[in-house]
């Protein structure tokens, strides 16, 4: 399938009234965090199954479609580049695995919704960096843009759930001081996933910086503790924060 064919069959399955739904949902409007991008109304569930037979689009091509102001181009972009990088790694093709960890990061401006990070950071980013230096993670924790720190601690959830864990509370507590509520958001789940893995890593995070933690980044991270023990913890930070 080449571009112009993926164009049409987007705009098949696109309907403007999920469009309108869609960019509601995703803050598109003026001064929301997803100001001026643009929807068709493709459902998640269609854009898998286009990006399926999309195998045979070229790097140039993947970077016109990531280049477009229309969400699910971008989207779609980013389902195969993930296919391309978990191909590459099961045929331990690491040349391949590197081109496609290097294309992701030259794009990286166009990786620019909660949704597109959610699904690429940890395919590409996390699994790339598992055996590597960090170095670049840390780096996009300090970026003045939300969604390279975004990426920068979703990225570390596969570590997580191969209870690798360090990463993460270090990558955690650096973004503590984050103003927005979507990296609150995104700190919070990446801890909630440590509490999975080991529940006393989790409250020794918590206790340790009881003082930094948001309330919605705690929120997020205690939702699986019984009623009681997560009144209490809400309790104690709602006199701090």
């Amino acid at each position: 399938m080449n571009l112009a064919r993926v164009r049409i069959e987007l705009n098949k399955t696109a309907s403007p009234k999920k469009a309108r739904t869609l960019e509601s949902f995703f803050k598109t409007g003026p001064g929301q965090y997803g100001e001026g991008d643009r929807f068709i109304g493709v459902t998640a569930p269609n854009l898998r199954k286009i990006a399926g037979a999309c195998e045979g689009l070229s790097y140039r091509e993947l970077a016109e479609l990531l280049r477009s102001e229309i969400h699910e181009e971008r989207a779609l972009a980013l389902l195969v580049l993930v296919a391309h990088y978990q191909k590459n790694h099961k045929k331990k093709n690491t040349a391949g695995q590197e081109q496609v960890y290097r294309f992701y990061f030259k794009h990286l401006s166009r990786v620019n919704n909660w949704d597109l990070v959610d699904g690429s950071a940890g395919q590409i980013v996390g699994a790339h960096l598992a055996s590597k230096d960090k170095a670049a993670l840390h780096k996009l924790a300090v970026s003045q843009n939300l969604w390279e720190r975004r990426i920068s601690i979703v990225a570390t959830l596969p570590w997580v759930r191969a209870g690798r864990l360090d990463d993460t509370l270090r990558l955690a507590k650096k973004l503590l001081g984050d103003r927005h509520d979507l990296m609150h958001k995104a700190v919070g789940w990446c801890l909630r996933e440590v509490g999975k893995k080991d529940l006393f890593a989790l409250e020794n995070f918590l206790r340790k910086n009881r003082g930094r933690i948001p309330r919605t980044a705690l929120r997020y991270a205690i939702e699986k503790f019984p009623e009681k023990k997560r009144k209490a913890y809400l309790k104690r930070v709602g006199k701090i924060n």
